[in-house]
């Protein structure tokens, strides 16, 4: 195998992450040296590499499923939520200084060489690169500035997949489009079309086939049918989509959705959990439903401690007597109070008043916490990663029925569930959450095999 793979979307939620994900490990299991990449992300969603440093959630999630060592080359360039009309940039791994759209799209040349090098030195530890492009590929406006489908697609010579989301309507349209709107020089590498998330009697779409093979010259390399996969999370978007039929859950959990929720994939071991009913809730009327209410992650902490109050789950919350944990952000925001001296969330010395479950001052650190590994918690141990700016006079808290730490992962530790859900129904049995999680992953990527033509995409690789 000497060639590389691009995987473009004919339109944004296609399902590019996950049939990219697929790909990356049906190919790893058929013997192929293998690594996921993305140019550019856009997603508050991220994970800390085994090498230090952050890439967002879909090539760290790929490479995982594979046992391979997640690293920034994956993922060279990442974009955060920021102050409003900014972004926090995240270059190789690390944070950069803030920028404006305006000041990023100015910048772009600049990174072009960084993800040129990235990608080189993947495709130097492995014999294909999986690169998973991002929205439409043929956005006219923007295809000068597009890092992660075009340029990858040129510089490297890629061969090219489109996913087309069938349930969205307009999949005729949509293919023929981005297929007739890309230059010449990659319209020969597109080696076929999946057709993604049909849903119903797969020979109703025969004719269908028929047009897109014979009238528009594409080969249909598979018509999947849709399938929950209930992990790898991209966006708050995707996992706003997740699945939940359980009959003999006796839990109930709510999860605030704040509007800059990060690192929302600490939640799957929950929507997977039979015994959990698991809800995202952006009202506090009906907060005393829930038997815990968790207050997550957030890229702007401040801001989203703000729209708490003003959504009147301060005074909820100081109703409520169920248990309460907070995770990263939502840990931040317990304290008396949060000072952001040097502008780090917002402009310089934002001071605010927090929920006030934890005596003393949270400040903000210019230095973002980046860790991977073990850790004492809660008279635990526990595995899992921090991302923060956040400094806390203490690393976990734990009094009557309030929890919270900086901790991201926390739930993929069977020990704390079982910790945590034991206090609220002592019947509590849990679940081995890394078998079901590899087994989830191998039944769903055996699914796609069965309605995806590997071979052919293979051959075009050679």
């Amino acid at each position: 195998m000497t060639r590389h793979l691009s995987i473009f979307g004919t339109s944004s939620d296609a399902g590019k992450s996950t049939l990219a994900f697929a790909l990356t490990y049906l190919l790893h299991h058929k013997g192929i040296s293998v690594a996921p990449f993305k140019a550019q992300n856009v997603s508050n969603n991220s994970c800390v590499t085994d090498v230090g440093g952050e890439i967002a959630q879909p090539q760290y999630f790929a490479a995982e499923a594979i046992n391979i060592p997640t690293t920034p080359l994956m993922n060279p360039v990442l974009l955060k939520s920021a102050k409003p009309n900014h972004a926090a940039l995240v270059i190789k791994g690390f944070a950069q200084d803030e920028q404006s759209v305006k000041e990023y799209y100015a910048d772009l040349e600049c990174l072009k060489p960084i993800v040129k090098e990235s990608f080189e030195k993947l495709a130097c530890l492995y014999d294909v690169i999986v690169a998973e492009g991002a929205g439409s590929p043929v956005e006219l406006n923007l295809m000068d500035k597009d890092l992660s489908n075009i340029y990858i697609a040129q510089e490297f010579n890629t061969k090219i997949i489109l996913v087309a989301d069938i349930e969205r309507g307009g999949v005729f349209a949509s293919i023929w489009g981005v297929y007739n709107l890309l230059p010449k020089s990659l319209k020969k590498n597109v080696i076929g079309v999946i057709i993604n998330k049909f849903r119903g009697d797969a020979s109703l779409f025969d004719k269908g086939i028929e047009i897109i093979e014979k009238e528009f010259g594409l080969k249909v390399l598979g018509l999947i049918p849709f399938k929950a996969l209930n992990l790898g999370f991209e966006d708050s978007q995707s996992l706003m989509n997740y699945t939940q039929n359980k009959p003999d859950a006796r839990i109930s959990v709510g999860i605030i959705k704040l509007p800059h929720i990060s690192n929302f994939t600490d939640f799957e071991p929950l929507i997977n959990d039979r015994e959990l009913s698991v809800s995202f809730i952006d009202s506090a009327s009906h907060l005393r439903t829930f038997d815990l209410i968790i207050i997550p992650g957030s890229k702007r902490t401040i801001a989203d401690l703000r729209w708490l109050k003003e959504q009147d789950f301060e005074k909820a919350l100081c109703g409520y007597s169920g248990k309460v944990l907070g995770i990263c952000g939502g840990y931040e925001m317990m304290f008396e109070t949060l000072f952001d001296e040097e502008g780090i969330e917002e402009e310089p010395l934002t001071q605010e008043s927090g929920l006030g479950y934890i005596s003393g001052t949270l400040t903000f650190q210019r230095q973002k916490v980046l860790k991977k590994g073990s850790y004492s918690l809660f008279g635990l141990q526990l595995q899992g990663y921090e991302i923060h700016h956040g400094k806390a006079p203490m690393s976990f808290f734990a009094h009557d029925e309030v929890y919270g730490c900086f901790l991201h992962g926390l739930f993929d530790n069977d020990n704390f569930r079982r910790f945590l859900f034991l206090k609220i129904l002592p019947g509590y049995k849990g679940y081995n959450f890394k078998a079901f999680k590899a087994e989830t992953i191998r039944s769903y990527c055996a699914f796609i095999d069965e309605n995806l033509d590997l071979a052919a995409i293979m051959k075009e690789l050679q």
